[in-house]
């Protein structure tokens, strides 16, 4: 609990209005409560404990997004009238409906993120606490379609009743209609109307009489009455006896309902607490993005450290980061220097940052800083009192006394202008007595002040630190900047010189300063003149230092870009040598078949001119070389099976069928069919069977199918992959499917020279290694 001082000091500090900017970003209005009620917590751990949770919220937003709270109302009214027996109505139960969906979608938002992962283990606990209820949600849901309407579905019997009642007013409507045909001469307008929920016609007044019914009301003119006929009159009345059934199911359903949920009620109102908190935090982390703030190191030492800090209320762009420390080196800090000079607004940031910490709220200052979780009492501003006869001094010591009686150790306690208000040498001497009575109740101070006495008081005492806020005497204005461990001077002199006030008055004014407060000013005049010397140098060395740092890191980058250039032409050099490499040896791969095409083409070409020859030869040499070939005919047709000679070419053939109708007979040689007149055929020996020599295939041999199988064992590398070529060009030609190539076991150097020749062969669709009783690895089993 904060005492009636602690909350004047919050309202001092303007923790509220930080606040109401924190109640915008929530979305439900207990959640925007709880905000604008945020106190600061009491202890370290508990101040810790809000902070993690509010890293976890912006981490899931800048990751996930918010998750959807929109439809969070209050149930726990409608839920206490549940359990002393009411029943609620639509707009409650859809409410009720509203915060049961929420839970559950809530509970797949937190579901949809890495297990354990850091950024939500602070509110793991929270989301834990929804459960949800899938069923009565779609209960709820499901009967009711809007504050106005129940589904018919809702339940078997307000179907039935609903069926009734269309057929009811479907039947009434029927009759107006067939009335409206028939005595349209009557009526004002051709059209049907209800009045007091009954059905109506317009009857011209004149024609009262001629349509009997019951008179509901009248036009304001007189002219027009309008009568419920008697024809629909009991029809009327059985409607609104189903009307009445329909309000009586619909009151029972709400009932029923109303019962579920009060048995869920316990759930309910935790799923609501669970969502408003959660609420609540996230909008803690929607503050802290919006003001770019970090979480600070939080302890219990009283040791406060703001690094570039910004009071959260001024403008981003233009406010002047500040740093400030209090607590380690000294416990008490004097913060002096001209008006408007930025020392108010130094104590209320420090004050306001160290509220902030204590409620669970990143805070505008940079990564690193440290925040001691303490009581904060502020006397700031001139607090005078007409009503109650209290000048500004009376008003400020009434502040102090009640601070000192209340702050306990570890507190923060900020005095703006200590002692003014009285005569200057009592107001100084008073000042120092309160910062001395506060420093021994264990509080850290920090106070503004223009006494030089207070000044000489920090400079001289241990714990206690000067501070002050930087002035350009040159262009009249406060830099805002905060320099701790340099007194600041009130630069009276210099303002009105500058402002024009005469020499001779200033030099009146100087004589008439104390010889002890004119050394003090020009000790501190000497310091300042002597700061401004070491900052000059301090940025000069810092501009030689990033010089270097930056010539650094070009030459770093020209080095890592002339290694990416050579290394990039290296490649490229090694690519286009593979290339050429590539090329030349395919340009060489294809020369090479070629040639053997060559080869193979001119030997094929001569065959004819050297069988003929051979026959010339052999015609002269009166068949000594060789048994002169049949010159009989057939007289009949060879049968079927019978091996003959082809004239024209010299090549066997077997004898497949009868001649066809022309004349000519089918005949197989080698592997091709072929037909022949009968007088093209010479019978022929049996063929002597010639063993062909390893490796090879003759080229006498063409008129035989071409062998499955080469044997290159025993053969050079390149003649051997010569053979294989010419032998795939000829089984090519073939139109042989699949072809064996023997190359053996051995190194293994004719197999990878095959299969080298193999991948760059267009013939060859595929190859592989023969298997378990084909040769295995032996072998090339290659396919055309």
């Amino acid at each position: 609990m904060m005492s009636v001082l602690g909350d004047k000091s919050i309202g001092t500090l303007e923790l509220p209005r930080v606040l109401e900017a924190l109640a915008g970003f929530a979305v439900s209005a207990e959640a925007k409560e709880r905000c604008l009620a945020l106190r600061p917590a009491v202890t370290p751990a508990e101040a810790e404990e809000r902070l993690r949770q509010t890293g976890a919220a912006r981490a899931m937003l800048e990751t996930r997004g918010a998750p959807s709270l929109s439809g969070v109302k209050p149930v726990a009214p409608a839920l206490q009238r549940t359990q002393m027996g009411g029943v609620l109505n639509t707009r409650e139960l859809l409410d009720i409906a509203s915060v049961l969906r929420a839970a559950r979608t809530v509970r797949s938002y937190h579901a949809s993120g890495v297990k354990g992962a850091p950024s939500q283990a602070a509110l793991d606990g929270l989301f834990a606490r929804l459960c949800g209820d899938k069923p009565l949600e779609d209960r709820i849901t499901g009967c009711i379609l809007s504050e106005e309407e129940i589904a018919d579905h809702a339940s078997t019997e307000l179907a039935s009743v609903r069926r009734h009642m269309r057929a009811a007013a479907s039947k009434i409507k029927d009759v107006l209609n067939r009335m409206i045909a028939t005595h349209g001469k009557y009526l004002q307008d051709a059209l049907i109307t209800q009045r007091g929920g009954r059905y109506v016609i317009p009857v011209k007044a004149e024609h009262k009489g001629d349509v009997p019914g019951l008179l509901h009301d009248v036009s304001s003119s007189g002219a027009t009455l309008f009568i419920e006929p008697m024809a629909v009159v009991q029809a009327d009345n059985d409607l609104r006896e189903w009307e009445a059934k329909e309000r009586k199911e619909i009151d029972r359903i709400l009932a029923e309902l109303s019962a579920e949920c009060d048995d869920a009620r316990e759930l309910l109102l935790e799923d609501y607490d669970a969502l408003v908190a959660i609420d609540a935090v996230f909008a803690r982390g929607k503050l802290a993005s919006d003001m770019n703030a970090s979480s600070p190191l939080l302890n219990g030492r009283g040791v406060t450290n703001l690094i570039r800090a910004r009071h959260p209320l001024l403008d981003k762009s233009k406010a002047v980061p500040i740093s400030v420390r209090i607590g380690k080196d000294f416990d008490t800090l004097v913060v002096t220097g001209p008006n408007t000079g930025g020392k108010t607004v130094t104590l209320k940031t420090l004050g306001l940052l160290t509220l902030m910490a204590g409620c669970g709220l990143q805070i505008p200052a940079s990564d690193g800083s440290e925040v001691a979780v303490s009581r904060v009492y502020a006397d700031i501003g001139d607090e005078q009192s007409i009503a109650q006869s209290l000048s500004t001094f009376s008003s400020h010591m009434t502040n102090i006394v009640a601070v000192l009686n209340e702050a306990e150790s570890g507190s923060l306690i900020l005095f703006d202008e200590l002692g003014a208000g009285t005569d200057p040498v009592e107001g100084a001497a008073l000042a120092v007595a309160i910062i001395e009575q506060a420093r021994r109740q264990g509080c850290r101070v920090a106070a503004t002040t223009h006494y030089a006495e207070l000044k000489t008081y920090a400079m001289t005492t241990a714990g206690v630190a000067n501070a002050c806020c930087e002035f350009d005497v040159e262009t009249l204005r406060p830099t805002y900047r905060l320099l701790i461990g340099i007194p600041g001077r009130s630069n009276a002199f210099a303002i009105s010189q500058r402002l024009g006030l005469p020499e001779h008055v200033i030099d009146a004014a100087r004589e008439r300063v104390g010889l002890r407060d004119a050394a003090l000013e020009d000790v501190l005049a000497q310091l300042e003149r002597t700061r401004l010397a070491a900052e000059n140098d301090r940025a000069a060395a810092e501009k030689t230092l990033a010089d270097s740092i930056e010539d650094r890191r070009r030459s770093e980058e020209l080095r890592l870009r002339i290694e990416r250039e050579y290394e990039k032409a290296s490649e490229s050099a090694r690519a286009e040598a593979r290339r050429i490499l590539d090329e030349a040896r395919a340009a060489a791969d294809e020369a090479a078949r070629e040639l053997a095409r060559i080869k193979y083409a001119k030997a094929a070409a001569e065959l004819p001119d050297l069988r003929r020859k051979l026959r010339e030869a052999e015609d002269a040499l009166g068949g000594g070389l060789s048994s002169p070939e049949p010159e009989a005919l057939f007289d009949k047709p060879p049968a079927p099976g019978t091996e003959v000679l082809l004239v024209s070419t010299g090549i066997r053939a077997t004898v497949l069928g009868t001649p066809d109708k022309n004349g000519l007979i089918p005949l197989q040689a080698g592997i091709m069919k072929v037909t022949a007149p009968l007088e093209g055929l010479r019978p022929c020996e049996a063929k002597k069977e010639k063993k062909p020599k390893p490796g090879g295939v003759s080229l006498t041999q063409t008129a035989e199918p071409v062998a499955m199988e080469l044997d290159l064992r025993g053969q050079l590398t390149d003649d051997g992959v010569l053979m294989m070529e010419q032998f795939i060009d000829d089984a090519v030609m073939r139109k042989l499917p699949t072809v064996t190539v023997i190359h053996g076991k051995g190194t293994g150097a004719m197999r990878a020279a095959v299969h080298a020749a193999l991948r760059k062969n267009k013939s060859v669709k595929g190859f592989r290694l023969g298997k378990f009783g084909e040769g295995e690895s032996g072998v090339t089993v290659v396919t055309l």
